[in-house]
């Protein structure tokens, strides 16, 4: 059984309080994008280990153990030990760390892989529970259609925003940004617009409401990430930002115009 998860976009990213337990509260409009890894399962006679990871495409630091497929399946079998072994093959193409949530989307679709492939009868909100014992980007990609997100980005509110008539250019520069060093310079505040009111604007409008905070603790760190949002306005995005805590940027652009662009060897960019 083959799935195909997909990546997101922020649009909008406020932080809005540091919480007792560490983690920060956050405002943010989460929308799902075409951009896809791939997931398959297959059913193991493995004695051995529960679950053998197969990988390919875009590296994915760290050992097979912090992987969000491989925790997502263990998750799942401390609470039904029924779960047979399986191999697990995974393909990336969305770059890792790159504020896209990938991750978390490998995560959720594995998820959501396992209880459908093996009856596991588990509804939509247990899913999102488990989706959010992974990473706080986890419940999101259960629901997988755009909202506004509150809390740690768990508390979800769909909204009516349907961008399909434009197309985005997403530039990743390859650029490793610490998300922990990015949220130690941001000072914590109400958000500055309602999210909940951006389908009331026209999309050019946007970059007069519509804020990443971690733009400006990035952008001051790695001013090459700034240039490319400069350079996605230069040739004609309607909005441009930062996804995330970075580095990925994206610009959004009607959908007849494609601009020709010119990034260094080392850039992935990617029409979507």
């Amino acid at each position: 059984m083959v799935v195909f998860p997909n990546a997101k976009i922020n649009i909008g990213l406020y932080i809005t309080e540091k919480r007792p337990d560490g983690f920060h509260n956050l405002e943010t409009l989460f929308y799902p994008i075409a951009f896809n890894d791939v997931l398959e399962i297959i059913e193991s006679h493995n004695a051995e280990n529960d679950i053998d990871l197969y990988q390919s495409g875009h590296e994915i630091a760290g050992s097979t153990a912090q992987n969000l497929c491989v925790k997502a399946y263990n998750l799942l079998k401390s609470n039904f030990p029924e779960l047979p072994s399986i191999d697990l093959y995974l393909h990336k193409n969305i770059p890792m760390g790159a504020g896209l949530g990938g991750g978390s989307s490998d995560g959720a679709f594995m998820l959501h892989l396992l209880n459908q492939k093996f009856a596991l009868g588990l509804n939509q909100d247990q899913l999102m529970t488990y989706a959010l014992a992974l990473g706080s980007d986890g419940p999101f990609f259960i629901y997988n259609k755009p909202c506004v997100a509150k809390g740690r980005g768990e508390i979800l509110d769909p909204i009516a925003l349907d961008l399909r008539s434009y197309t985005f250019l997403i530039v990743n520069p390859g650029i490793h940004v610490s998300t922990a060093q990015a949220f130690s310079m941001i000072h914590p505040q109400p958000a500055s617009f309602d999210l909940r009111n951006i389908v009331d604007l026209p999309i050019a409008d946007w970059k007069n409401h519509v804020h990443n905070d971690f733009e400006t603790p990035v952008f001051a760190q790695h001013p090459e990430i700034a240039e490319i949002k400069s350079l996605l306005y230069e040739k004609g995005a309607l909005y441009a930002s930062m996804s995330g805590s970075g580095s990925t940027v994206y610009g959004i652009f009607k959908k007849e115009d494609k601009p020709e662009f010119q990034f260094p060897e080392s850039y992935f960019y990617k029409w979507v």
